[in-house]
């Protein structure tokens, strides 16, 4: 073995028992790999540096942003929704829906910004569900990696396969030429990882979430506010329809404080701010904080308004979090509303914001807290849009804002550009589909048209991208280029072909899958399609067998890369994300990846021939190739 090929394998074996000991961190390592292959002769700096121009890797950066535009406009929140509401509490529906979906949309655009995308949902699922993203996130992984078997534009490796084929005069793939296999795989991967995902570690602290804020939730319970809220649909003979807040000067009379008004326009409901100004209407739901309790009189009180009681989704309105949030805030010596009561400063109108709860020496303030007055160090709970909120932060002189709840990070401070934002991933998808412009063009697109509708700031923008799994991905590549200097790759296909030259058919698919997978670990799979594909033609050819077969053979396992955290972008994004460590991909991907070489060849020979025919022989007897070979 040539020395400066035996260096490159100990570099990369260290690497590799680095990233199993898990310490330093991944990126880290794959820095050091970056600064000791020039160090060593092997490379050049330009080469050792080259993966921070790589398309790919802008790519990535791309894409993290549009998800944040994603985020930030609210889609995520609805995809999540949409999973949730068909999951029906069940993690198994969940798992099958994430999958089904991550594959189906990565079938047609490039599986790394797939998840990308959805890796804020799957975190945003999994909080909501009081799951460990740990379950979720390497299930978003392999089906981003089986997708790439689905289609023709599946992935690059498919591409580089059908391009090698068509160089050498032969018909190529079709669209759906893998979409059999793909799909049996498919169904396949989410079987194994409903067993699977019990294997998965979830990591140190996953059964006992810590929480740097506190929730709503706390909040409902340190200021007694249960069984204090009320729904009520406002009936269409009701005395208070046609009359304004203002007019209707219950907070004073009752002390009952309208939190918000539900109301429906069309098929939407919309959520809206209580202003003195505002008119109830017929049909109305108001939500309603009732300090004092009606006791006996409520009833009687509700029917001779016309307000029909209605079931409560959530423990203190905390079922609108996206809209409307909570905070504590502290009143400074210098406040203005010192001495004053909520009523008098006419809080609601000033600062469009009800406040629901006092705390005054660390103790909560029982009964109403309208007509109390207010002392410096007085500590409010305020209730109201997230956005009013924000404002209130700004104003210094009057208030701190002590404390926000955590519900606050998932709050879509760009919703009502929504449009935009899937505009803006509309054309994104198009040009990736078509093949316009390159992919990494497509994404740069997608980023300046989130940009442009201000569905994402500059800051939020570059506040999105997993810089960490970036490194990583950068200081991985050069060692497919070392190993293609050092002639690693032809020594390993030299063994390929000196063992099993003169094997079964199958058993020869076999072994070229196992050796483009274990290539596939240390290589990039668009890189070992492009290593793997005429040597898997040129095998068939030597031995008087069907190309096609062996050429899908390798775009398959190419896109098996299941088995370790840096064989794949892919992986790597949800390394962090999902606090996983190298062993969980080695645990998870070694079964998968053999049970996708099992299916590949069981299903390949009988999909494609492994003898030569003749064209119309193929078309008769495989009409996936029909279309091609017509064309060829």
């Amino acid at each position: 073995m040539d020395s400066q090929l035996l260096l490159v394998l100990s570099l990369l074996g260290v690497c590799v028992a680095l990233f199993v000991a898990n310490k330093p961190r991944m990126d880290v390592v794959g820095i050091l790999a970056m600064t000791l292959l020039p160090l060593t002769g092997l490379l050049s700096v330009p080469e050792a540096l080259a993966g921070f121009s790589d398309p790919n890797v802008i790519l990535i950066a791309a894409l993290f942003v549009v998800g944040e535009g994603l985020v930030r406009t609210g889609i995520a929140n609805r995809i999540g929704d949409f999973l949730l509401h068909h999951a029906k509490g069940s993690e198994t529906r969940l798992l099958v829906l994430l999958m089904g979906a991550v594959a189906l949309l990565g079938s047609l655009m490039s599986s790394t910004g797939v998840v990308a995308i959805f890796i804020p949902v799957v975190l945003g699922v999994a909080e909501r569900q009081r799951l460990s993203p740990s379950r979720l996130m390497m299930p978003l992984s392999i089906a981003a990696l089986i997708s790439g078997m689905l289609t023709l534009v599946g992935t690059a490796p498919n591409l580089v396969a059908d391009s090698a084929l068509q160089h050498a005069g032969l018909g190529g793939f079709g669209f759906f030429s893998f979409t059999p296999l793909g799909a049996a795989v498919l169904v396949s991967g989410i079987g194994y990882m409903l067993v699977a995902r019990r294997w998965l570690n979830p990591g140190v602290d996953a059964d006992k979430p810590r929480r740097s804020r506190r929730n709503l939730m706390d909040f409902v319970r340190d200021y007694r506010l249960a069984e204090r809220e009320m729904r009520v649909r406002v009936g269409a003979n009701s005395p208070l329809t046609g009359q304004t807040l203002q007019q209707l000067g219950s907070r004073r009379r009752s002390m009952a404080n309208i939190v918000a008004i539900e109301r429906t326009r069309g098929s939407r409901k919309e959520l809206i701010e209580p202003r003195s100004d505002s008119q109830i209407c017929a049909g109305d739901v108001l939500l309603v904080d009732f300090p004092e309790a009606l006791g006996e009189n409520r009833d009687p009180r509700l029917a001779e308004l016309d307000l029909e009681p209605l079931p409560l989704r959530g423990r203190y309105f905390t079922d609108q979090s996206r809209d409307l949030g909570m905070a504590e805030v502290l009143l400074p010596p210098d406040s203005e509303l010192a001495g004053r009561s909520v009523l008098e400063t006419a809080f609601r109108s000033k600062y469009q914001l009800n406040v629901i709860g006092l705390r005054r020496a660390q103790q909560a303030h029982k009964g109403g807290v309208l007509d109390e007055p207010l002392r410096a160090g007085d500590v409010l709970l305020v209730i109201g849009r997230w956005k009013n909120i924000r404002e209130l932060q700004k104003r210094k002189h009057d208030f701190l804002v002590l404390s926000l709840p955590a519900e606050i990070d998932r709050v879509a401070p760009a919703d009502n550009r929504a449009p935009q934002a899937l505009l803006s991933l509309a054309v994104m998808i198009l040009l990736m589909i078509t093949g316009w412009v390159p992919n990494a063009i497509a994404a740069l697109l997608g980023c300046l048209l989130m940009g442009l509708t201000r569905c994402v700031t500059l800051e939020s923008a570059y506040k999105s991208i997993q810089w960490p799994s970036l490194i990583l991905i950068v200081g991985m590549m050069p060692f497919s280029t070392a190993l293609q200097k050092t002639g690693g790759v032809e020594l390993a296909v030299d063994g390929l072909l000196h063992v099993f030259g003169q094997a079964e058919p199958r058993l020869l698919l076999a072994a070229l899958f196992a050796v483009t997978a274990v290539i596939g670990l240390f290589v990039s799979n668009t890189a070992t399609a492009v290593l793997m594909a005429p040597i898997a033609l040129q095998v068939a050819q030597t031995l008087g067998l069907s190309p096609q077969p062996f050429v899908m053979t390798v775009a398959i396992a190419s896109s098996a890369a299941f088995m370790t955290p840096v064989s794949s972008p892919v992986n790597t994004l949800v390394l962090v994300p999902g606090k996983y460590r190298f062993g969980d991909f080695v645990r998870i991907g070694v079964p998968l990846t053999l049970l996708v070489l099992l299916l590949t060849v069981l299903l390949i020979p009988w999909l494609l021939p492994l003898r030569q025919c003749s064209a119309a022989q193929l078309s008769e007897h495989y009409p996936l190739w029909k279309g091609r070979l017509e064309g060829s």
